[in-house]
């Protein structure tokens, strides 16, 4: 009853210790993706609002033509650096993904090395109680 009991509680702090792991591996993912993002707010906001400031500034249409082509650049500059971050993004999930994979596959084997240990244990009494 005893070993069972200890058996159990190794278990439970196993599933804990692994479960911290995989909940800190995510929070660090979930910051590193918050940061990305909030800085590539923060320049396509300041490059925006630029522009802005520059076409409130135009009183005719030569100034107009001569501003308008700047739009299409922030425009264009805006896209780009969220095509670049969402690439991050899907890199950074890729790593927090493998990191995941790689703390189960140490789970499955640390279990698996624990169950041998069992077997070998049951194996060596039931030899001795037959002899």
């Amino acid at each position: 009853m005893y070993a069972f009991n200890e058996q159990f509680n190794q278990a439970a702090r196993q599933f804990a210790d692994a479960a911290a792991q995989a909940q800190r591996l995510m929070l660090a993912h979930a910051e590193k993706t918050a940061g990305l993002q909030l800085s590539a707010l923060e320049e396509t906001t300041q490059a925006t609002f630029a522009y802005w400031g520059e076409l409130a500034d135009v009183r005719d249409m030569d100034a107009l033509k001569a501003v308008l082509p700047k739009g299409l650049q922030v425009a264009r500059g805006n896209l780009e650096r969220g095509i670049g971050v969402t690439q991050q993004v899907l890199a950074q999930m890729m790593k927090t993904g493998e990191a995941l994979g790689a703390l189960a596959k140490g789970q499955f084997e640390q279990a698996a090395a624990q169950a041998g240990e069992q077997l070998e244990k049951a194996a060596k009494v039931g030899a001795k109680a037959a002899k």
